[in-house]
């Protein structure tokens, strides 16, 4: 299931939901789009032309104190509004271990607004997505989509572990060609959480 401590329980993997197309008569903006990713790496500020504003999505270099506590806080909403199966002794309790994941994992990356607050990150490690978080407030917009899919395109991403009780993000993953290729009836710490593993098929 990859190194990631988050990602072996249940408040590990999320996604929003998949309607990230642009808007009516916006060709020109998916043009402008996906001709800035194929020229900018991934280590750089990658702009994305969303609904109302834009999103900026970099790869972490300094993994500081601020920088973790700000993307713990978009975790626990993230998993209070979608992860409804935990206890809140079981939030807190995953919470404690989710910096240590934030520093472990290979590669860190935040999607930020025009002022620099976070919204959404994400971590990879090899090519497995360890960890997809949006805070609810920007769910719904194509954000989730737009992450995933400069995931698989700048790093190769094709495999993703996803809680079963997480149908929101089981279903956003399928509907983007993941497909299930193995299922557990408990999670890796042993707890009654079933997860799906899935892969992306590649031509």
């Amino acid at each position: 299931d990859g190194s990631s401590a988050a990602n072996r329980h249940p408040g590990s993997n999320l996604s929003g939901t998949p309607d990230g197309t642009a808007p009516a008569g916006c060709e020109k903006c998916e043009k402008i789009k996906y001709s800035i990713a194929k020229v900018i790496s991934p280590a750089r500020w990658l702009l994305f032309l969303g609904k109302e504003s834009a999103m900026k999505i970099r790869e972490v270099q300094d993994r500081t104190a601020p920088l973790v506590t700000a993307l713990l806080a978009v975790w626990e909403k993230s998993v209070r509004a979608t992860h409804t199966f935990l206890s809140e002794e079981e939030i807190e309790h995953i919470k404690t271990y989710v910096p240590t994941a934030f520093h472990s994992v290979q590669h860190l990356l935040t999607a930020e607004t025009a002022s620099g607050e976070p919204v959404a990150f994400m971590g990879i490690t090899g090519n497995r997505l360890e960890m997809l978080f949006l805070l609810p407030e920007v769910r719904g917009q194509g954000s989730g989509r737009q992450l995933l899919e400069y995931a698989i395109r700048n790093y190769g991403v094709g495999e993703v572990t996803v809680n079963e009780q997480n149908p929101q993000a089981v279903g956003f993953y399928q509907h983007l060609g993941f497909v299930t290729y193995r299922r557990t009836d408990h999670d890796e710490e042993g707890n009654p959480y079933p997860l799906l593993y899935l892969k992306l098929p590649r031509a």
